[in-house]
């Protein structure tokens, strides 16, 4: 029975090791790319929408890297000569696609759409975190099982207004109250009038929005894995 339980002790010791930090979830994953792509300056400093070069996001169940044209579109004038785009202007020579490397890429057997969250309020942010800050992109959340039930089973924590799904710099405080109600009401079991409060919280955003868009995730086995 001691050596049984000397067993247990390390099997359940290097599962929790193993499964439940960075080496398995990825967090801190910081690939390098063929060509050097800065999403701080593309993103912040330019104001480039991410649906310009991810442009399948809001139609499609998988999202999209760009393909060479998206980049020529401006690289063909803009940093024309630039060594580091190199690659880019190879692959526009050749039609040979530029080969990024992935690193948000949800697992065969799991199932998860795009579209079916950005156009219910989920922002880019709760999954890809400050993107629009990094001037290399790195996998700042786990996408465990555990991390996507906690969105399924509390969403009023992460819903926002649709007109801010891809402004990353977006925070609760920046909701005034009047319009928002206007726009979107209050919830049926509120009875105090939120267009005279000076900030709305998150939850109260979250709650609002969950009510009037009619979310209800589930959190059965057979939502994800089909």
């Amino acid at each position: 029975m001691a050596i049984a339980g000397i067993l247990i002790a390390c099997g359940l010791s290097a599962a929790t090791w193993y499964y439940v930090t960075p080496k398995y979830t990825k967090v801190g994953y910081q690939p390098i790319q063929p060509v050097p792509f800065p999403h701080d300056i593309h993103v912040t400093q330019l104001g480039m929408d991410c649906r310009y070069c991810h442009s399948f996001v809001e139609v499609a169940a998988q999202s999209n890297v760009p393909n060479t044209q998206t980049c020529m579109n401006c690289h063909s004038q803009v940093q024309k000569d630039n060594p580091k785009l190199a690659p880019v202007r190879e692959s526009w020579k050749t039609g040979k696609p530029i080969e990024w490397v992935w690193l948000h890429r949800t697992v065969d057997y799991v199932f998860y759409n795009h579209a079916a969250h950005v156009n219910r309020g989920i922002s880019c942010f709760s999954c890809h975190g400050p993107v629009n800050h990094m001037a290399t992109v790195s996998i700042v959340e786990p996408h465990s099982m555990a991390w996507c039930l906690e969105c399924h089973r509390h969403p009023e924590n992460f819903l926002r207004p649709d007109d801010q799904i891809f402004n990353l710099d977006w925070k609760p405080d920046d909701v005034k109250p009047s319009e928002f109600v206007a726009k979107y009401g209050q919830p049926k079991s509120v009875t105090e009038d939120w267009t005279k409060k000076k900030h709305l919280t998150q939850q109260e955003i979250g709650q609002t929005l969950k009510e009037r868009w009619n979310i209800a995730p589930s959190t059965n086995c057979q939502t994800c894995h089909r």
